[in-house]
């Protein structure tokens, strides 16, 4: 690999997650790095993951063979333009936005095309920000590349094998499909999980009971809704139009499966949930997509004092890494009394390997 020098304008979540890729994967690489908060730099140049920091998007970044646009969207304008006068004419300028189109124009208007590839890694966590950044974000995930059409080819393959590189899989769409995708399977379902938490808040008791016994399949399907506030405004704003086209077309499947409760229409009813039950079995099980896959499993154990200690122990001598542990109190959707959460899925493999061959029930998380 040669040696390449990337810029990055904004280090949160994303940012800081591909810049620990590149320095993890590269052997000559040089971090350059502007972000808002100097907690943030300081802390990424501590680690070693930036060597050269900014309090502005300036001539400091003129030396960066790819520059990744990673502040939030609103403020990709004013960056763009005080960036311009400082681009190298052969770098690849590039974006993590999830949102494409607005982007697109904006390098339009300043004459960029020959430099930009769009860029939208499939991948995040209900965590933000640099602190919770990891290199193994990336991994697996979808990785959608929206080069203009007068992007050098070479520049695009470059880029395309630097997306491999850092263990994600490049896919090259137009600004235009990507953007109505992705309101597809990962905007509305935002949309719809804060819908459906607003739905619980507004309907519970005095007494939270809704609240308090909220888990399986609720808790499955509303995890985005804990993203980032900020964010989502911003992308609902930004592909508005995708949006509401697709939020109209489920509120009228909705409005159909009301319509076969309130009739009593079994049949209709039961095809809802299979049509559903089949063609979601038919996904691929990738960790792609705005929240990575959870790796998690359920244990059958007896009610009684270390019963819980002892399978931490036990996981903790063969050095299996716990990122969550807990009780399952709400079992509708769960098998197993207790649940625990790996953070990758060697680690679930081998702590399933070895508490079945110590005798435990082991319940994979589907």
């Amino acid at each position: 690999m040669k040696a390449i020098s990337c810029g990055f304008i904004g280090l949160g979540l994303i940012g800081g997650s591909i810049a620990r890729a590149l320095k993890e994967k590269w052997k000559q690489v040089t971090i350059y790095a502007c972000d808002t908060s100097q907690d943030t730099l300081r802390m990424a140049r501590e680690e070693g993951i930036v060597d050269v920091i900014s309090t502005q998007p300036d001539h400091t970044f003129s030396r960066c063979d790819i520059l990744f646009l990673c502040a939030p969207v609103s403020c990709n304008d004013e960056n763009l333009r005080r960036l311009a006068p400082h681009l190298p004419k052969d770098c690849i300028l590039t974006d993590v936005g999830s949102v494409k189109t607005g982007i697109h124009k904006q390098i339009t208007a300043l004459g960029l095309e020959h430099l930009f590839i769009g860029g939208h890694p499939m991948t995040g966590s209900e965590r933000f920000g640099y602190a919770n950044s990891k290199s193994q974000l990336l991994e697996n995930a979808y990785y959608i590349l929206t080069p203009t059409g007068s992007v050098p080819e070479e520049k695009l393959l470059f880029y395309q094998e630097l997306v491999l590189s850092i263990g994600a899989i490049p896919l090259v769409l137009s600004s235009e499909i990507h953007d109505y995708v992705t309101a597809a399977v990962s905007h509305l379902p935002h949309v719809i999980a804060a819908s459906l938490v607003n739905l619980v808040k507004n309907s519970d008791s005095e007494e939270g009971i809704m609240k308090l016994i909220a888990a399986g399949g609720f808790k499955d399907i509303t995890r985005i809704a804990s993203s980032s506030s900020d964010m989502w405004q911003q992308i609902c704003l930004s592909n508005r139009e995708n949006i509401l086209t697709l939020l109209e077309r489920y509120i009228g499947i909705l409005r159909d499966i009301r319509g076969q409760i309130q009739t009593s229409d079994a049949e209709e009813i039961y095809d809802f949930f299979d049509r559903a039950r089949i063609y979601r079995d038919s996904f691929i099980e990738a960790s792609s997509g705005p929240i990575k896959k959870v790796f998690s499993i359920q244990i059958d154990i007896a009610d009684e004092p270390g019963a819980l200690a002892s399978i931490a122990t036990i996981l903790a001598l063969n050095g299996i890494n716990i990122k969550n542990i807990g009780i399952a109190h709400n079992r509708e959707l769960e098998e197993g009394v207790l649940r625990i959460e790996f953070y990758e899925e060697e680690g679930m493999r081998s702590a399933i390997s070895i508490l079945r061959s110590k005798g435990y029930g082991i319940h994979e998380k589907k």
